[in-house]
């Protein structure tokens, strides 16, 4: 730090720094609050014009470290992930933060004032989509997510996919940190703020217009989930037990009106998909039942795989998990195609992990899928973001969900990300019922993909070419 300044800037920097962990240990991981994430930024954004580099990145790198082991508990003691890999899952992010604002700070002091409010949204973004293409989990970690309780802000994903809800909550507060930075002109400074409340009075306005759409019809649907025992046997005491517990639980739910009723993710171990208790509840109730089971029935391969009974059906409809958890689910085959169930409304199946890949919401929204029927099982302090990173493809793609996990959250969710109906299994049994409005629903990220994506790669592109030219050398040269 310059020395001249060091009565002031040493208790600065200590302030900004432990105001971003803060910003970022509540304003990130399982259950963030949302409006938190627009000014974890912040503090960093402020100091990194005013102290030289080093001092401006180990801000970034330890307040972002700091708040990132919000997910210790998470990933150590409930997943039990290697050292190595909470280090790697907690520090990459750190980072990225440290280089975007590196960034950020370089494009500001060059005198490229919307460049530089505009560098470090475009290169986070950056980052995640390559993080989503090479990642085994997908999206997971998206700073997207963490605006779920967000309704208006959320349906801009419908436009532009996840990356447009990250690009906004990052554009805030490089925009503010912009307005106070000494270094930038008025003109810099009025272009920018511009740029950001167009940008976030835009999306609000439409958001809320789209959440006003009327529903085309409604379906009434039952989900269950009972904890133990854990994935029994049918052919065992244990396993005939717990699927007549079942049975009796969507008798309930068919007794309060449930049209359709699933349960989670690998309730049953079986050899044979077609379980005739199930069966025969579905023909009993005229209904559609969802069971998520362990197939053991193909000794070429054994399958993580979900069978809806339909009344009627001669046999039940399956789908088998495309996306499996590595380490946890080595014992199965992936899946590779994708099922609808016959009639309308239009569902498609998909399971747990499914969710958090943008190919499986892209592929149903193709089929003009209306629900998406999804059994689930989560690691018990995790269902709340679980379950919204599935809601999050239904905005993206157009359909209703509803997801059902063991150790998780029960929720119906329409396609604008309303949650309608939840329960928690996280502790313990849970059942629901309710209505879950349907749309038809063409969304233009189903249609174009990640085109925003591209957009934000070609302007990074530019922000870097301005950022490391060669410059011709100043009367006064910036603080380093």
């Amino acid at each position: 730090m310059a020395s001249k300044h060091d009565g002031f800037v040493r208790p600065a920097w200590w302030i900004a720094t432990a105001l971003a962990a803060l910003g970022w240990w509540f304003g990130s991981g399982l259950q963030p609050i949302w409006w938190l994430t627009w000014l974890a930024p912040l503090p960093v954004l402020w100091l990194a014009p005013r102290v030289r580099a080093p001092w401006a990145a180990l801000a970034a790198l330890v307040a972002f470290a700091v708040g990132g082991l919000n997910q210790w508990a998470y990933l150590h003691t409930y997943i039990g992930l290697p050292l190595p890999i909470i280090v790697n899952a907690i520090g990459m992010p750190s980072v990225a933060m440290t280089l975007c604002v590196l960034l950020f700070r370089r494009l500001l002091l060059r005198g490229h004032i919307v460049a530089a409010a505009l560098a470090m949204p475009t290169a986070w973004i950056a980052v995640e989509y390559v993080n989503s293409l090479l990642s085994p989990h997908g999206t997971f970690g998206s700073i997207g997510y963490t605006q779920m309780d967000a309704l208006p802000i959320l349906q801009v994903a419908a436009v532009t996919g996840i990356w447009g809800i990250g690009f906004l909550v990052f554009l805030l507060p490089t925009a503010i940190a912009v307005q106070v930075a000494p270094q930038a002109t008025k003109r810099g400074r009025l272009a920018v703020a511009a740029i950001a409340v167009l940008s976030i009075v835009v999306t609000v306005a439409c958001g809320s217009w789209r959440l006003h759409a009327p529903p085309l019809t409604t379906l009434r649907i039952g989900l269950v989930s009972l904890e133990k025992p854990i994935r029994p046997s049918l052919s065992d005491t244990d396993g005939q037990t717990l699927a007549a517990r079942y049975v009796d639980a969507i008798d309930r739910l068919a007794n309060e009106g449930a049209r359709i009723a699933v349960i989670p993710e690998t309730s049953f171990a079986t050899t044979d998909a077609t379980v005739p208790m199930f069966v025969a509840l579905a023909t009993k109730h005229n209904m559609t039942v969802g069971v998520g089971i362990d197939f053991k029935g193909d000794p070429r391969a054994e399958r993580n795989m979900l069978t809806v009974f339909q009344p009627g059906a001669i046999s039940p409809v399956t789908y088998d998990k495309h996306h499996l958890i590595p380490g946890f689910e080595h014992q199965y085959t992936p899946g590779d195609s994708y099922s609808l169930l016959a009639g309308t409304p239009r569902i498609g199946l998909a399971i747990c992990k499914d969710m958090d890949f943008h190919d499986t919401g892209r592929a149903y929204a193709l089929r003009d899928a209306q629900l998406l029927l999804v059994p689930a099982w989560d690691f018990s302090i995790d269902g709340w973001l679980h379950s919204r990173m599935a809601i999050m493809r239904g905005v993206e793609s157009g359909f209703a969900i509803a997801r059902v996990a063991r150790s998780g959250r029960l929720t119906l969710s329409d396609d604008r990300g309303r949650v309608v109906a939840e329960a928690s299994s996280e502790k313990h049994d849970a059942e629901l019922v309710g209505d879950l409005p349907l749309h038809e629903t063409q969304t233009l990220y189903a249609r174009w993909g990640d085109w925003f994506v591209w957009l934000d790669l070609i302007a990074l592109v530019a922000w870097l070419v301005l950022a490391l030219r060669r410059q011709s050398p100043p009367g006064t040269s910036p603080p380093r």
